[in-house]
């Protein structure tokens, strides 16, 4: 980057901060904005890549305190002056900048006092340390962060209800814990901020992103922030009412009144014993399905038939047929 761009390019204006700003806030800021602009996180989007190279160039300049304090200097003499292309004016187009020196010296000793604060000793401007990358998308300024490690796990669902740390190996083979929140959900990803690989230059490191399989369980199933079970009932508890016992994830079960005349697919709701998250705890749904059996005795099957010749005769199907017909 030629001298010139740094009376052209306000890079404190750039990256959003103060010209005091101190060297951890100046990171932070950078880390942020290279983060939403980088092209890894925008592709095919020109806009955003050019931002991240403004930012980058920027940084690269402010995150070096003799870089930093040169750039102060230069602004410090005022946006009026050009360097013009040799050829262009009769002293190589310094005369501006030579001009704010004022001292009434020799041309040589103005060259001495430029030359000075660049620190190039006299060589080529243009040349030397003026916008070298430091790394980076394509080596347009700051440090590249670490690769992220992959890592999968499969695990129970009362362990994916309850919470829990565990031991795990991520995919270069290195052991590490992860601590498992209450109420994770399958597929579910966990990351594990600066856990993963090295910087190559010095940046952040990367994370490692556990990614969560949990195993069905037998008689519950998940729903948000409720649990869900079937419940067979009988058809007398169904017909005449009962009050039956269901269980819970955490193996104590409750009691649930079954009025009379209960459908089948009627949901029971037990307040407080679903999933716990940070969001709150949901509640048990407990379908009832009424259970028909399959074998029946003598005495068994003469007491339905009575029933059946007692019971009202109106055809269950009558409003569905019609509905059908309409």
């Amino acid at each position: 980057m030629a001298s010139q761009d740094w009376f052209d390019k306000d890079f404190y204006k750039t990256l959003g901060v103060k010209k005091d700003v101190s060297d951890a806030d100046l990171k932070k800021t950078y880390r942020k904005l290279a983060r939403k602009y980088h092209p890894d996180s925008n592709p095919g989007d020109a806009k955003a890549e050019a931002t991240f190279k403004e930012i980058s160039e920027a940084y690269s300049v402010l995150s070096d305190p003799e870089q930093r304090k040169e750039y102060d200097e230069i602004r410090a003499m005022g946006s009026g002056a050009r360097f013009t292309a040799p050829g262009a004016g009769g002293a190589g187009g310094f005369e501006d900048v030579f001009s704010r020196f004022g001292q009434g010296r020799s041309q040589q000793a103005d060259f001495d006092d430029i030359f000075a604060m660049f620190n190039q000793g006299g060589g080529s401007f243009g040349s030397g340390r003026f916008g070298q990358p430091s790394g980076g998308y394509r080596g347009f300024g700051g440090p590249q962060r670490g690769a992220d490690v992959t890592a999968r796990t499969t695990i129970d669902f009362v362990t994916a209800a309850k919470g829990e740390t565990i031991s795990l190996q991520s995919e270069d083979g290195k052991p590490f814990k992860v601590k498992i929140p209450a109420g994770v959900a399958d597929g579910q990803k966990i990351r594990l901020r600066g856990r993963g690989r090295p910087s190559p230059d010095g940046g952040e490191s990367g994370d490692i992103v556990v990614q969560i399989t949990v195993r069905p369980h037998p008689v519950f199933t998940r729903d948000g922030q409720n649990l869900r079970l079937t419940v067979p009932v009988t058809f007398t508890e169904a017909a005449l009412g009962a009050t039956i016992e269901v269980p819970t994830l955490d193996g104590e079960n409750v009691k649930l009144r079954v009025a009379p005349g209960t459908p089948s697919g009627r949901v029971l709701r037990v307040k407080g014993r679903g999933i716990t998250t940070k969001k709150g705890t949901g509640d048990l749904l407990a379908e009832l399905q009424v259970a028909v059996p399959s074998h029946l005795d003598e005495a068994a099957k003469a007491a339905l038939e009575a029933f059946q010749a007692a019971e009202p005769k109106e055809n269950p199907r009558a409003e569905m047929m019609a509905k059908a017909r309409a």
